[in-house]
């Protein structure tokens, strides 16, 4: 999956509950915000810190999931897989406890990179307007949501990293990623 990121801007990590789908997608996440890329990273690497989106079903979900993933648990920020070193300042989210906006993230180019926590039941006109490095999106997300998150990275040649497990059976975004509907021999799914 993360070799891949090197010829594909769009990635799908398909795997049934508790496989580890979300680990891998705040792993590759955390590598571009910091620049700290492991010796064995055969995937793509940004050598400048970056604008990225880590997106769930709701605000609580996406703070339960993705954003304890990253950060840690609310009253131990900096024990997720984002070094605690490495982390600035995390901004509140108003109106959901614990919960983050944004927090920046000191990258090894010596610049810092954001990363916004959102949520697909913002709905799709939340995910306008800006370029991102990448966008981290972490269970199935409504088309409309998908379209418009893609353009974002389209100026920056950006990434989109999707990891979930087919809840929804076989939707339109899940068969884009599947090669005449077919799970493809070696189980890794890129966008044709």
């Amino acid at each position: 999956f993360f070799q891949m990121g090197l010829n594909h801007r769009e990635r799908l990590f398909l795997g049934g509950n508790r496989t580890g789908k979300t680990v891998v997608g705040g792993f590759e996440t955390t590598l571009h915000l910091t620049g700290r890329y492991p010796d064995w990273w055969e995937g793509r690497r940004f050598s400048e810190p970056g604008d990225w989106w880590a997106a769930g079903d709701t605000r609580q979900t996406t703070r339960d999931i993705q954003q304890k993933e990253l950060l840690g648990p609310p009253d131990a920020i900096g024990t997720g897989l984002i070094p605690e070193d490495a982390i600035i300042k995390p901004r509140p989210m108003s109106g959901v406890p614990d919960a983050f906006e944004t927090v920046t993230v000191r990258h090894v180019s010596g610049g810092v990179s954001t990363l916004g926590f959102k949520s697909y039941d913002q709905g799709r006109k939340s995910f306008q307007g800006t370029a991102k490095q990448g966008i981290w999106l972490d269970e199935e997300c409504p088309m409309e949501v998908y379209v418009e998150a893609l353009m974002r990275t389209m100026t920056t040649g950006g990434l989109m990293l999707l990891t979930f497990t087919p809840l929804n059976g076989l939707t339109q975004l899940v068969l884009d990623f599947l090669p005449k509907g077919n799970m493809p021999e070696s189980g890794l799914l890129e966008a044709a």
